[in-house]
């Protein structure tokens, strides 16, 4: 999905976090300005989907939790609210909550042309900033390819980059899967 800008409205997080439930359609937080988003195509849909009924049960024993698209994340120390795509938490403080997200474990944006630079640019930026965050994983919904992002020691993230074939690995919850998993029943733009 993609944030659009509506202007001139500037906001504080307290007003933000009173006012956007009350909305139509969601709204991301960047720094006072909210940011409408817009509906995704199908296959970013079933993508995200995907992966959230194969993380459900696995992570359920571990007592985690797996939200979806409508679950928003707060980033660095109230300043930022984002959708993203799935969202993994273990933090005992996020297990029970109602709004957002403070500690997660691992992050997915599902791509496409629109979202691409938001995902890959500000948003990457902003993530990599959370403390708890383990993986930060870029799903493309156009072609079979997924990125993933691993914390290393101290400021270091490393990059793995699957391709058709391959065996995903999510070390943070400790959890692989085919990587055709995530394009079951999904129509990509070369199949068109």
């Amino acid at each position: 999905m993609i944030a659009i800008p509506q202007q001139p409205q500037k906001m504080t997080v307290e007003e933000y976090l009173e006012w956007e439930p009350q909305q139509d359609v969601r709204y991301e937080y960047f720094y006072g300005e909210v940011f409408a988003m817009t509906g995704g195509t199908i296959p970013h849909n079933d993508i995200a989907l995907n992966l959230y009924t194969a993380l459900r049960p696995h992570l359920r024993s571990r007592g985690c939790r797996v939200n979806v698209s409508d679950v928003k994340v707060q980033a660095n120390f109230q300043n930022q609210y984002y959708y993203p795509d799935v969202i993994v938490s273990c933090d005992p403080q996020d297990i029970n909550a109602r709004k957002f997200i403070q500690n997660p474990k691992l992050l997915v944006e599902v791509l496409s042309p629109s979202t691409s630079a938001k995902d890959r640019g500000e948003k990457f930026t902003y993530y990599l900033t959370i403390p708890s965050l383990q993986e930060y994983i870029l799903i493309d919904s156009e072609k079979i390819s997924v990125e993933r992002y691993c914390r290393g020691e101290g400021r270091m993230w490393l990059y793995y980059r699957y391709t058709a074939g391959e065996t995903i690995a999510f070390s943070s919850i400790e959890f692989e899967f085919p990587i055709e998993l995530l394009y079951e029943g999904v129509v990509l733009e070369t199949e068109v």
